[in-house]
């Protein structure tokens, strides 16, 4: 595996630009810049640090080999030799997905940032106009993010899943909505429950595992190393606790802990309540990265290192999953509040990766995991969307609006755009993976899948009396004179909507990418089932 240190500049640029707008803030005594001059100093070390990782995202997948299934773009070395911790940067067909749509989302994420995503009305707290402070803590929620999906040592993954925590806690708990307190620290108290289950699953595994070598060759007792916990040890003999196997005990607590990420029922609630008071890039990245991280844990742990485990809980994978899609999907029926809506759908769609990847098919695999991409493109471009509107009217009740696809058609067709995108048209991305979702589970779960499918029925029925309530009709006069989209709001949703409809006619750059991957972590667990 030759070195490449690509993953750490992609990983790390992030917190060099949070460092920098830190190294301001100290100096500002010497150097007496004006409030205004430290925003815009802030926003554009925020720009140019999220720009060059997204650029060096684009050199690694120009360079990533579809047909090689090993780890590439590897960094290397021992970290702290007494306790066998190794800093392992790499990436599969699994994880290259991941950091495409990680670099993408976030520099939007940022632009967006740039004029309306900081709450300005509250003129009782400046900390919520603190743009210097915001803009450093979006810069280390993408340093977590990148090394999430980067890291292939245990220890180090745990790490930078705890660093995505706290920025993310501030950004909602002081830049969010009226009751931001509140989901804040909902949010922290769910991810915390989780982060301790996922601490508990690595000692244990840590311990279990078998004599191995650093990659200095230096012998150790035990490993973080993810690869080597996935191919040189055997958890089925590790003995059994209160009667129930070791490994399924892991696996129910790591499953846990990332279902609360995804999230997953009943580990739901925490999710509406963010989205509906964090600020609208803050939700862009949390709809469009940070759930994807409890599906890409599963797979990358629960599903490499204890396969047995896995293929006893398919069938709970699978309900869950059907639950998720359907109960998500009714609660969006009484849903006022537009990102509220919005949220509730991210649920029901999160559920279609835990149905597909239950079947261990390759179809399944392949259309779980190209259902995170999708949902991460399209979830980003409805957030974007509702704050485009909460801007303008102060509000996002559904039904306190009506008539506007007069007063705003480019608005109308982009919101139209992304609804028909989340429910699935043929001919936009959110179809193929769908599809791929259901002709991967029909054969394992029948049952399951006719009920997930028949629910479909449902989104397309929320999200088309949304458009009926919100565009069509006679115009609210109080709404006479809002604006169309700008051109800052057109650069963030135009990119978009273009991967949109790309992917939905052509999905195979997507696909190519990580099929041959995916499709080798599932075939061992297929075959335990006779597939």
């Amino acid at each position: 595996m030759p070195e490449s240190t690509l993953l750490t500049w992609i990983t790390f640029t992030p917190a060099i630009g949070m460092g920098i707008i830190g190294l301001f803030l100290i100096l500002n005594p010497l150097l007496k810049l004006g409030k205004q001059t430290m925003d815009q100093l802030s926003r554009v070390v925020a720009v140019v640090c999220s720009a060059i990782p997204l650029a060096l995202v684009m050199i690694v997948w120009q360079g990533f080999d579809s047909d090689n299934t090993g780890i590439q773009f590897v960094h290397h070395m021992v970290w702290i030799r007494a306790f066998n911790i190794e800093y392992f940067m790499g990436i599969d067909g699994l994880s290259i997905t991941m950091i495409i749509l990680t670099g993408l989302i976030s520099f939007i994420a940022v632009i967006a940032s740039l004029p309306w995503g900081i709450p300005k009305d509250d003129t009782q707290h400046f900390s919520r106009r603190w743009v210097p402070g915001y803009m450093a803590m979006i810069l280390l929620l993408q340093c977590g993010m990148f090394g999430v999906f980067c890291s292939l040592d245990f220890f180090q993954f745990y790490i930078f899943w705890e660093i995505m925590l706290l920025p993310m806690y501030f950004l909602i708990g002081i830049w969010g909505g009226p009751r931001r307190e509140y989901a804040a620290i909902k949010f922290f108290l769910y991810t915390l429950a989780g982060s301790v289950l996922m601490l508990l699953g690595m000692i244990a595994l840590y311990f279990s595992s078998n004599a191995t070598t650093l990659v200095d060759g230096t012998p150790c007792n035990h490993t973080f190393n993810l690869i080597k916990l996935a191919t040189e040890n055997d958890f089925t003999a590790a003995g059994t606790l209160l009667g129930i196997a070791f490994p399924k005990i892991v696996f129910i607590g790591l499953f846990i802990a990332f279902a609360i990420k995804i999230p997953m029922f009943p580990f739901h609630t925490w999710l509406p309540d963010a989205h509906v008071e964090a600020p609208t890039p803050v939700s862009v990245i949390l709809a469009g990265i940070l759930l994807k991280m409890g599906i890409y844990g599963i797979l990358r742990m629960n599903y490499a290192i204890l396969p047995e485990a896995a293929v006893w809980a398919k069938w709970g994978i699978a309900a869950f999953g059907m639950i998720n899609i359907v109960y998500a999907a009714f609660v969006c029926m009484a849903q006022k509040d537009l990102k509220k809506l919005i949220a509730y759908s991210s649920v029901s769609h999160m559920g279609f990766c835990l149905l597909a990847m239950a079947a261990f098919t390759p179809q399944g695999i392949s259309g779980a995991v190209y259902q995170m991409f999708t949902h991460g493109i399209v979830s980003p471009a409805l957030f974007l969307i509702a704050g485009v509107i909460y801007d303008r009217a102060h509000h996002r009740e559904i039904e306190g609006f009506g008539g506007l696809a007069k007063q705003m058609p480019e608005y109308t067709a982009m919101m139209g755009l992304a609804f028909m995108a989340s429910l699935g048209l043929p001919g936009l991305c959110g179809f193929i993976s769908e599809a791929l979702c259901f002709v991967g589970a029909f054969p394992v779960f029948t049952l399951f899948t006719v009920i997930s499918a028949v629910s479909v029925i449902i989104t397309a029925a929320y999200y088309l009396w949304t458009i009926q309530r919100m565009f069509l009709g006679p115009l609210n006069e109080k709404y006479k004179n809002l604006p169309d989209m700008n051109w800052r709001e057109r650069l963030c949703l135009y990119p978009l909507g273009a991967i949109i409809i790309v992917l939905g006619v052509y999905p195979m750059p997507i696909l190519e990418l990580m099929n041959k991957t995916l499709h080798q972590l599932v075939q061992p667990l297929a075959g335990s089932m006779g597939l």
